[in-house]
Parts: structure tokens; sequence; C-alpha cells
């Protein structure tokens, strides 16, 4: 056989067995954690009766992204007898203080991994892994199913920090197995929100709490701690993602006051940056040559800023910043909740309902444009061919053409409330309502 015919071969067994890009989104932010899909077919218009094919209730309450493989859906739910719908923004944030007291309350919380059909939406099957008391109470605005599952295409692996477990299920509901993750208060009474990671085999955890904070690969086929590591990190909500730049896969994971690049077979840190005050909400944006990254909370903003692939060792921000791998810094920039995205050049980042582009390699600023009638945004903006989609709360759309002129081509609406960044496949779009999940693709008219 010659060497032609054995790539040929491996890539062939990898999309058998994984699926191709365009048609699988295995992870939070897609394969390969970036919020980016190379397709110009999705809609870029829709409504109530406009391009909806499905719109599906599910029984419980989550925030965590839909996994996608092989024309199969896997989603995450939590359900309990005082269920309430999470509450927006503003409406989470004045009632924090009765909710602390109902959420102590809470005695079952059953975990659920739903398996629903692409094109139809049919509910395939409902595993439920765990049944019990949670760890903490939550924010009246979060669930407790926040953290996004991630699919290899044989499996479907489910983490809940509020029951401590991480689950890893066949196609057909089946538990293969269960790795313990501990028990632990998260966020001073928010919630957790950090999803699972998959490379080459592995899962990654991040489990920064207020008690005992760590990160761990573990063995996707049998569950089997690969490494674990400490971390001085209290709780953070960022999802951890293989950086996979021109010279070898990175593990980045952002916490409190700190960023930091594990190498993923050993856990051994390669670079840590800190200094940034707070603890990281959204997820790095990428490409193969930088790493861009910001943190910002409800009374204060960041930085926004950008390291080399060739970072080594450790280092402190400052305004004045001289490590010679930060490429750039920009302070007051950083991002809240929504991670940025990065492509083809250009870098894309929600301040608030302002959305600002940069140039990636420079950070010099492109535009700044505020958002018309933009309510909060929760959801990571993604990215797909040359459209840029950023979903708020309210659940109006902005599709932005991509590139350095800023230009809107359509806002569409669905009346629900949306925290869940999108999942896409060639095809499809879906998004996430408190209420129902929903799937949108281009119908004839």
């Amino acid at each position: 056989m010659s060497l032609r015919q054995i790539i040929c071969l491996a890539v062939f067994c990898v999309e058998v067995a994984y699926g191709s890009d365009s048609n699988s989104w295995q992870q939070f932010r897609g394969n390969h954690g970036n919020g980016t899909i190379a397709s110009n077919e999705l809609p870029t218009t829709w409504s109530a009766t406009e391009n909806l094919l499905w719109a599906q209730e599910l029984v419980g309450r989550g925030w965590s992204s839909p996994v996608i493989a092989d024309g199969k859906i896997w989603v995450t739910a939590a359900s309990h007898a005082e269920q309430k719908r999470p509450k927006n923004f503003q409406e989470g944030a004045r009632s924090m203080g009765s909710f602390r007291q109902e959420a102590a309350k809470v005695k079952d919380v059953a975990f659920h991994v739903y398996c629903l059909s692409l094109e139809s939406g049919n509910l395939l099957w409902k595993s439920t892994p765990y049944t019990g008391k949670p760890a903490f109470g939550i924010h009246p605005s979060n669930t407790y199913a926040t953290e996004s599952p991630v699919t290899d295409g044989r499996h479907v692996y489910a983490y809940f920090a509020a029951a401590g477990l991480l689950s890893c299920l066949d196609l057909n509901g089946n538990k293969v197995w269960e790795h313990s993750t501990g028990r632990f208060s998260f966020g001073n009474g928010f919630g957790s929100g950090s999803g699972l990671a998959i490379h080459q085999g592995k899962l990654y955890l991040q489990c920064d709490n207020d008690e005992s904070s760590y990160v761990s690969a573990i063995d996707a086929q049998s569950g089997a701690v690969l490494w674990k590591k400490d971390r001085s990190s209290r709780t953070s909500w960022s999802t951890p993602l293989i950086w996979s730049h021109i010279e070898a896969p990175v593990l980045v994971v952002a916490g409190s006051d700190q960023i930091t690049g594990y190498h993923p077979d050993s856990g051994d840190i390669q670079w840590k940056l800190t200094g940034f005050g707070g603890s990281f909400s959204g997820s790095p944006a990428w490409d193969d040559r930088q790493l861009y990254f910001g943190n910002s909370g409800p009374r204060s903003t960041g930085p926004l800023m950008a390291i080399d692939f060739q970072a080594k060792g450790e280092g402190v921000y400052t305004r004045n910043q001289s490590d010679a791998w930060v490429a750039w810094s920009t302070s007051g920039a950083g991002p809240g909740l929504a991670s940025p995205v990065a492509y083809e050049g250009y870098l894309y980042v929600l301040n608030g309902s302002v959305l600002k582009c940069y140039e990636s390699k420079t950070g010099q600023r492109v535009y700044e444009e505020r958002l018309p009638a933009a309510g909060r945004f929760a959801a990571s903006l993604v990215m797909a061919g040359d459209h840029l989609y950023a979903l708020d709360e309210n659940g109006k759309t902005f599709v932005i053409q991509a590139g350095p002129e800023f230009e809107i081509k359509a806002t569409n609406e669905l009346q629900d409330l949306f925290w869940s960044t999108p999942s896409m496949t060639a095809r499809h779009l879906l998004l996430r309502g408190a209420d129902r999940l929903y799937c949108l693709s281009k119908t004839p008219r």
C-alpha cells in the first residue's frame, strides 16, 4: 500500500469514527473549540415560520450546548420538584437573595442526557446518570446542567459538577463507565459552567472551585485518570480547549486571575500568565499562531490580549507588558460571558452590546459598533463561513458579515430566553432556549 493510500485510509477512518468537520460539532464551540465551521449553507434569516426545521421541548433545564455527530444530537438537562425557569440577567440579579434560601431547600435533582434526531428533533432516548442532592446551590439565572458534554461519535461524555460525576454513555444511552470528580462549592452561589474538552482519545476536565481546584486528563475509553494537577485558581466558568497551533497542541485552561498552557499528554505547565483579577467566564479564541483572551465582570472590564505560539515560562500581566511571547494587549477591552472568535485575520469581541473587530495579528481595532436594540449576551459568538452569529438573551440573533467592514446582514428573533452557545453543522443551526431546543435549516419556500 502506498503512503498516499495509507493517509487516505487514515483520514477515512477518522471521519467514520468522529464525523467530518462540517457534519459534527463534538464539543463546546465545535470540533476544534474555536466556534467556527466552514459552511455558507446555514440560514441567515429565520422566524417561527421561516427556516425553522423543528422545535423540541425537553424535561428539565440546562444551558449546556448540544453536541452533534452522525445525525444525532446529545444535550444535558437537570430537573427537580422545586425547579423554576432560569431568569434573565436583570431578574436574576434582582432575586438573588431570596433565591439562595430556596436553593438550599433543593433535595433531589435528576441529571439527564438526551439523544435526539438531528433531522426531526424526535427523542431517541433519555438517560439519567444520577439523582440526588446537588453539591451546591445556583444563581437564579444558572442551571444544574450548564457544563457542555462532548462526543467522539462512539460515546457521549457528560459532566455534572453539582453531582460530582463524569459519565460515559454508549450510543444507546447505556452507562459504560463513570468517574467521581468530587463535590465542591462553586462561585459563591452562582454555580458551575465549565464544560469538557476532548482530543485524541483524552477528556480534559477543568474543576476550578472554591475548595480544591484541579485540572485532569481522563482516558475516554476506560475512564482512567491519566494525570491530575492541582491549581491555585478559584471558581471560573471558562471551558478548556486544545490550541492546535503550528507547532504542537496545548491544553489551555483559563481560571481566576490566570491562564495556563499545559502539555496535553503530561499535564506539565508550558506557560502561565497571571495578574488579570477576577475569573474567566468566556473561553479564548485562537488561530494557528496566536491565542486571544480576556475577562470582564459586572463591575469592571479587564484586558484583551494575544500571546504567541512560542509562549514559554511564567509572566505577570501589566499594562506595559514586556514578555516576548505577549503579542499585544489592550486594557479595558476584555469580553464578558460571551467568548470571542477569530477568523481569517480578524478577532471579534462582544463588550456588552458593542461588537468590536480587531486585526488579530496586531490588535489594531478595525471597528466598534453597537448592535441596535440588543439585549445582554451570554451565548458565545460563532462563525459559519463568512457570517458571524451573535445571539442575545432575548432571542435576537444578529448575522454579521465577516471582514473589516461592519455590516448586519439580517436580524432574526425567536421568543425564548437564550444563554446557551449555538451549535452547528453544515446545514443546521441549533439554538437552545430555556423552553425549547430549536433547529434552523434552509427550507424550500
